[in-house]
């Protein structure tokens, strides 16, 4: 499993103060599998730059199609740039691949999904092996977790991100997620200015 993997189902199996929005979760994905990228040496990060090395398949059919989706031109691309190109629809993608695993099965119950849907995680290893991990605050986790409205309860004892890099892509979901919703705010305000206008 990867830490992208393990992002999507901790958000559906916890309750979050408020719904966790499909853009802002595709953004977090997109960043999870940057981190991941790095830890199986497909790329490096020179700067915020994204220079790709390897080409080792991993196990995660996902991510070795981001693997492929990687610019290989010098100067490389930015983080920023792959959260949002990659990012697209990507929460949508992670569903799609949890379902045909039968780790996220249809219910007349259970949790709603983006696409209003009732959709419940399955007892699976990966999901034990998700929550294991949000339980034993492994912080580059949290961190993901945080910025798309799960923050988890911290203590002076929870571990901080120490990676240079790490914090590099954390820092740039972060900075993503508030232009998508400084984004969001605006179309808002253009919609209900055009509605009083009609109105008036």
């Amino acid at each position: 499993m990867t830490t992208a993997k393990d992002l999507f189902i901790v958000t559906m199996d916890r309750e979050p103060d408020r719904p966790v929005g499909q853009g802002d979760l595709s953004l977090a994905l997109a960043g999870a599998e940057v981190i991941d990228l790095v830890a199986t040496e497909a790329l490096t990060l020179d700067g915020d730059r994204m220079v790709p090395r390897l080409d080792s398949a991993t196990d995660d059919r996902l991510l070795d199609e981001a693997a492929t989706k990687l610019d290989r031109r010098a100067p490389y691309e930015r983080v920023e740039d792959w959260l949002w190109r990659r990012g697209r629809d990507l929460a949508a993608a992670y569903q799609s691949d949890l379902e045909r695993s039968g780790q996220l099965v249809r219910q007349k119950r259970g949790r709603l999904s983006f696409k209003g849907e009732r959709m419940e995680l399955t007892d699976s290893p990966a999901r034990t092996r998700a929550l294991h991990r949000w339980a034993a605050d492994e912080p580059v986790l949290l961190a993901l977790a945080a910025v798309v409205g799960l923050p988890a309860e911290q203590t002076e004892d929870t571990p901080a991100v120490a990676d240079e890099g790490v914090t590099t892509v954390l820092v740039a979901v972060h900075d993503a997620v508030m232009e998508l919703e400084a984004v969001r705010q605006r179309r808002s305000i253009e919609k209900a200015a055009f509605a009083n206008i009609w109105r008036g």
